[in-house]
């Protein structure tokens, strides 16, 4: 039998090189896009092809499709620091919501064999009233980010029900690793706490210590993009690990892991603190564990060590 083909969008991020990971190990010949002038990205791995394509281009992603023809797309490429989109959220939405409205236009049309796996985001939950969030809560996104997300999530389940096409949404909470780059809250705080350990830094400068959220490892979040798409009939899942952890913990985490308090280290700036959410955006992953069998391999200490031990290691340290 020939090896299935899979074409991951985001190729160069965090995700993307996780999943090449699980993908070629499963013996899939993988493709990756990239922006054109875009390099492969750090971490993705050797054998790993490659082509490129614009997500505000509707004719570069035809392209990047058609060349590939997978019979597996997984679409994680987006903007991904929910603050930027609201400095344009135009383009934020067109990246979004338009990349995904033509990936689908091309499986109807083109490809109705081929399976789609579309990366959705726990902001489309926000004020929804309810916490942990499943796949029937309600949705009231507060951040550009999150409308437009939404409409991609809206789009993937109407064009599935009109033309019978196997497209999943994956609704994804928090998921963090040595990959992420540092201006994500989690990679700041293990850096920081790696930095003081090291005697290369004095101090760290966060937000509200009381935020709360749902981290996973991206390695167990990305291993339920691929359990999605070999299910027997295509369905929407929230993966996250259904546990709720603040700040406060993330740090206490991060620096117990270099032998540190973080008392005297760690300091609230007022200008970073934001409005608290009345909505706890925890995770609710009943449907992939009963449906999918999934189940994350890693704990949060086991997360936040393997980030802390990265950042030790990069900065010189043993």
């Amino acid at each position: 039998m020939p090896a299935r083909t899979a074409l991951i969008t985001g190729i160069s991020g965090q995700d993307g090189s996780y999943l090449a990971d699980l993908l070629l190990a499963e013996g899939y010949e993988v493709t990756g896009m990239i922006r054109p002038g875009n390099g492969r990205g750090e971490f993705t791995p050797e054998g790993v092809g490659i082509v490129t394509g614009e997500l505000l281009e509707p004719e570069s992603l035809r392209r990047a499709v058609a060349d590939v023809a997978p019979d597996e797309l997984y679409h994680l490429a987006a903007p991904t620091f929910v603050p930027d989109s609201w400095k344009d959220p135009t383009e934020t939405m067109q990246a979004i919501a338009g990349s995904t409205a033509t990936l689908l236009a091309i499986a109807a049309a083109e490809m109705p064999g081929m399976r789609m796996f579309f990366a959705c985001s726990s902001e489309i939950f926000g004020e929804a009233g309810v916490s942990p969030q499943d796949e029937m809560t309600p949705t009231r996104p507060r951040t550009p980010y999150g409308v437009a997300k939404l409409a991609a999530h809206g789009l993937v389940r109407t064009m599935r029900e009109r033309h019978g096409l196997f497209a999943v949404s994956g609704i994804l909470y928090n998921h963090e690793s040595p990959r992420r780059p540092e201006h994500f809250l989690p990679r700041k705080v293990t850096r920081g706490a790696a930095a003081i350990a090291a005697g290369q830094a004095e101090s760290l400068e966060l937000g509200d210590l009381r935020a709360v959220r749902d981290w996973s490892h991206a390695a167990d979040i990305m291993r339920g993009a691929r359990l999605a798409l070999q299910a027997p009939e295509p369905a929407d899942y929230v993966f996250a690990s259904g546990v709720a952890h603040t700040v406060g913990d993330l740090v206490d985490t991060a620096f117990a892991a270099v032998g540190l308090e973080p008392a005297g280290y760690v300091h609230v700036n007022p200008e970073f603190v934001r409005e608290p959410e009345a909505t706890p955006p925890v995770g609710d992953p009943s449907r992939a564990r009963q449906v999918l069998g999934w189940e994350p391999e890693h704990t949060f200490e086991d997360l936040i060590g393997e980030m802390v031990a990265a950042d030790v290691a990069a900065l010189g340290g043993s």
